[in-house]
């Protein structure tokens, strides 16, 4: 059960990688739509708001850009996904191989 539960955790690895190979451009950071007077909610205009290097950062962004900006960010989130499951996985894997190893002595 563990050699079947070491390669299905190998395989879904192999599709991570894939994956990520398959990311895009990206970029962290939420993107929020803010008013230059808030009371009557006219002059809009959106900003990005990330940290880096424990910075936290402010851009703003053209409306012609922010299709791109939004999709950067969706690959960012989906880039931090797989990586944070692929750690998992590996934390798993390293698990079970132990396990083998003291059980096969």
């Amino acid at each position: 059960m563990t050699q079947k539960k070491l390669d299905q955790i190998e395989r879904r690895i192999e599709t991570i990688k894939a994956k990520l190979a398959a990311i895009d451009e990206m970029r962290p950071g939420s993107l929020s739509r803010q008013y230059k007077d808030p009371a009557n909610q006219s002059g809009a205009y959106y900003q990005l708001s990330y940290t880096r290097d424990m910075k936290s950062r402010t851009q703003y962004i053209a409306r012609d850009a922010l299709s791109d900006v939004r999709r950067q960010i969706a690959n960012y989130k989906r880039f931090k996904a797989l990586t944070e499951e692929w750690v998992g996985l590996s934390i798993e894997h390293s698990r079970l191989k132990m396990k083998l190893a003291r059980e096969g002595k």
